[in-house]
């Protein structure tokens, strides 16, 4: 169940973050005749069933707190009961009857069918195979993401909560990129507090002791944050560099 929980949460957090479920063209393909889908006429069936339960599920609630309030010397026999009760007792065994009925009828219809058999014509599907190739580079892009929130979790108190959020702001950071003979240097501007600031600079010098090569070149990429404006009202400092920081002198 753990392991199901984690496949939906990865899901629905690509859907949401990455477009998983987005279109990539409008081209077409023949799906394949043969392949075989949950049948439509199946799943009405247990639709209908589990509506059916529902009903036949209050009717008996009735019926049972009819029975407990029932007054014995009034009726002291379950004939009389039965008799005192008679429209209740159809309703019952008719809501018995329809839930008989309509699972007998699902027992003859198959749970999946083929595609063909759902239509006479040629049935068409999405062309699959730009689109796998888009869906494997995001997984990709999700793996690099986790691996990075990995890096970053010891420098960053709220990395469960927020870790993700700092990676994405730090993604669309603004900044410098400067060319040397042997060298790629990357400089982010500040983040949008002094705290996400020191963490992605912690980052950035983890990465730096990769001595990643720029793909297609010889020029080893560095990594740098500029350090963050001066500490005023605008930027308060972390306690730590409040209690470094001089105190001004009071005015005479």
């Amino acid at each position: 169940m753990s392991e199901r929980w984690r496949q939906e949460n990865f899901f629905k957090y690509m859907r949401e973050e990455f477009l998983l479920d987005a279109l990539v063209d409008y081209r077409i393909e023949p799906e394949d005749p043969t392949r075989t889908i949950p049948n439509p006429e199946h799943r009405a069936l247990n639709k209908q069933i589990r509506s059916a339960r529902t009903e036949l599920a209050t009717i008996e609630r009735e019926y049972g707190v009819a029975a407990a309030d029932n007054v014995e010397q009034n009726r002291p026999s379950m004939r009389g009961f039965k008799i005192a009760h008679s429209t209740l007792g159809k309703k019952l065994r008719a809501a018995r009857a329809r839930v008989a009925k309509l699972i007998a009828q699902r027992r003859d219809v198959p749970q999946r069918i083929e595609v063909r058999d759902l239509s006479e014509h040629a049935v068409v599907k999405l062309a699959t195979e730009r689109k796998h190739l888009t869906d494997i580079i995001k997984m990709v892009a999700y793996q690099a993401e986790s691996d990075l929130l990995a890096l970053l979790r010891p420098h960053y108190a709220r990395a469960e909560q927020e870790g993700r959020t700092l990676l994405h702001e730090l993604f669309a950071a603004a900044g410098d990129i400067r060319v040397s003979d042997t060298e790629l240097h990357i400089t982010l501007a500040p983040l949008s507090s002094p705290h996400r600031t020191r963490a992605a600079q912690a980052l950035c010098d983890i990465l730096d002791q990769t001595e990643t090569i720029f793909p297609g070149s010889r020029l080893r990429m560095r990594f740098a944050v500029r350090p963050p404006p001066r500490v005023g009202l605008a930027f308060p400092a972390s306690p730590a560099e409040c209690r470094a920081a001089p105190a001004f002198a009071s005015a005479p």
